[in-house]
């Protein structure tokens, strides 16, 4: 996989206080895995998880579990990144994702986010089955930690490596975007 800027994005799925705050609603059971994987520092419904009135009402968004980890707010809200409308439940499949790619002439993915074995491997899944590249940044990701279902990050870690086209680590990508390509195997 040979990515270069011009043909390239960096998605991520989710990067919201419910997920990522200690006071998130999924805290307890995705912060252990969060905080292992230092996932935070490594990103660029019935319990109310990113409870909005309406996709196109921000009414009550600032602050709330929706709304977006403060520290991740100069790059989201920089009038470079595209933010697309939310997906409805844990792929792209009903938003805007896929357009907003191809109108940018975007053929290769590096993704992370959360959460790793629903909506980053729903993500990655999609995005293969329209055709594009995936590298999965497996440290830009964790999971939820169940006592009888298990560890969905070690789950969707199985999947990547058998699905994506390369699983790095932040480290890794950071290097390669750096000298301006990344290839990875």
């Amino acid at each position: 996989m040979e990515i270069h800027k011009n043909d390239t994005a960096v998605l991520i799925t989710d990067p919201q206080n419910d997920f990522l705050s200690e006071k998130g609603v999924t805290w307890d059971l995705v912060g252990d895995s969060v905080k292992e994987n230092k996932a935070v520092e490594n990103i660029m419904h019935e319990i109310k998880m990113f409870n909005r009135s309406g996709a196109l009402n921000l009414d009550g968004f600032s602050g709330s579990g929706a709304d977006w980890l403060e520290r991740y707010k100069s790059f989201i809200e920089d009038g470079k990144t595209i933010v697309v409308s939310p997906h409805k439940v844990y792929g792209p499949e009903n938003n805007d994702l896929i357009l907003q790619l191809r109108k940018r002439n975007i053929s290769k993915i590096i993704l992370g986010g959360m959460s790793a074995n629903l909506c980053v491997e729903a993500h990655m899944r999609e995005l293969l089955e329209q055709g594009f590249e995936v590298a999965v940044v497996k440290d830009a990701t964790a999971g939820a930690r169940h006592p009888e279902l298990g560890d969905g990050y070690k789950a969707a870690l199985v999947n990547f490596g058998y699905i994506a086209n390369a699983v790095l680590s932040t480290d890794e990508v950071v290097k390669f975007m750096d000298k301006g390509m990344l290839e990875a195997a």
